[in-house]
């Protein structure tokens, strides 16, 4: 019963903790990106309240990148708390081992973890994508559309006064192939129907190898290269698929599977699947992480130094598992190893350090 009491006072305690980190890192989410929303909107004549709302609405997708570190920092916290009110001392003596505190905190965080992927972070892909459409309509070079179907690529393209409509089956490198053309003039009176094979689109001149040209006067007309003005090429293509956080997990799901049907890489879709189905273990290992480092605090250093270490520490653990994801979308090693790899690598570092908790 005592043991019950100590786990119900020790979850309460974390939970706490949690709370009072979300809200700070919340804080400084908004006050860094109102900045950059009032920048975005300096040159255009809108109230200040449409920085605010966009504000609101991109936080919560901040907030879950982060997470991980978000986690490091409540435990710290927690067992700052904890050693400088010595009920740590309390809780071994009373039979609750720091093995048993930390195995607490770690289901503690999983738990927390599922209730963030499975909530928290459908509720921030809706708010994010809301935050793309109302900002992308306030852009100023918002003169082209794009989306992916069944069907293949689908874009929607003007420049000097005419309307491209453009379809192809699939983008490999710089090509788009099977590319069929359907122009219009302002008044969306047909012009021409323009079909080739494969179309260099490296930049925003994209040159149309073995055109075939129809109009209504003519048809099948062969031209070896066409070229054509546009306002997209390549890397706008592909970043327009890349903004994956304003999916939620089925739309995930879902564009996986019209990439692979389509013959288009769905690797960097099958990383952010991989990545969210990884979270609560990240969440949870970076809890033992922290509790590992806390727990082995020696009386002569202070708990800053500790705080500051922590942060170092997740500073490195950002970029190794960066440097791994990106091995993984450029194909270098399979995107389950990406993912999962430096999870592992953090778990053996927090094993070895368990090995010595108890001793404490």
């Amino acid at each position: 019963m005592i043991i019950k009491t100590f786990q119900n006072y020790i979850s309460k305690s974390f939970l706490l903790s949690f709370i009072k980190t979300v809200s700070i890192f919340v804080g400084l989410a908004f006050i860094l990106n109102i900045f950059e929303e009032i920048n975005f909107f300096k040159d255009l004549n809108v109230s200040i309240s449409i920085p605010v709302f966009l504000t609101i609405l991109n936080i919560p997708s901040i907030i879950f990148e982060i997470f991980p570190f978000i986690f490091l920092i409540t435990t710290q916290f927690f067992f700052i708390k904890l050693i400088e009110q010595n009920e740590n001392i309390a809780f071994k003596n009373f039979g609750l081992s720091n093995t048993r505190i930390i195995k607490l905190l770690a289901i503690l965080s999983f738990l927390i973890g599922l209730l963030i992927v499975t909530i928290f972070y459908n509720l921030s892909s809706n708010l994010k994508h809301s935050y793309l459409n109302i900002k992308n309509s306030y852009a100023k070079d918002n003169k082209y559309l794009a989306v992916i179907t069944e069907n293949g690529i689908w874009i929607k393209d003007e420049k000097e006064g005419v309307t491209n409509i453009i379809n192809a089956e699939v983008l490999k490198g710089d090509y788009l192939q099977n590319v069929d053309i359907v122009q219009f003039d302002k008044n969306f009176n047909f012009i021409k129907n323009i079909t080739s094979k494969k179309t260099l689109i490296k930049n925003k001149i994209w040159i149309i190898e073995e055109a075939i040209v129809n109009t209504e006067s003519k048809s099948n007309i062969k031209v070896d290269t066409l070229e054509l003005v546009t306002n997209i090429d390549s890397n706008d293509v592909n970043s327009l698929f890349s903004n994956l956080t304003s999916l939620s997990i089925i739309e995930l799901a879902n564009l996986k599977k019209k990439y692979e049907d389509i013959n288009y890489s769905s690797i960097e879709v099958n990383s952010a699947i991989q990545k969210i189905a990884s979270f609560p273990f990240y969440l949870m290992i970076m809890t033992i992480l922290a509790s590992t480092i806390m727990m082995n605090i020696k009386q002569n250093r202070s708990k800053i130094f500790h705080l500051i270490f922590g942060i170092l520490i997740s500073v490195i653990i950002y970029y190794i598992s960066f440097f791994f994801e990106e091995l993984g979308k450029n194909e270098q090693v399979p995107v389950f190893v990406s993912i999962w790899v430096p999870l592992l690598m953090i778990s053996i570092a927090s094993i070895i350090s368990l090995v010595r908790i108890n001793e404490k």
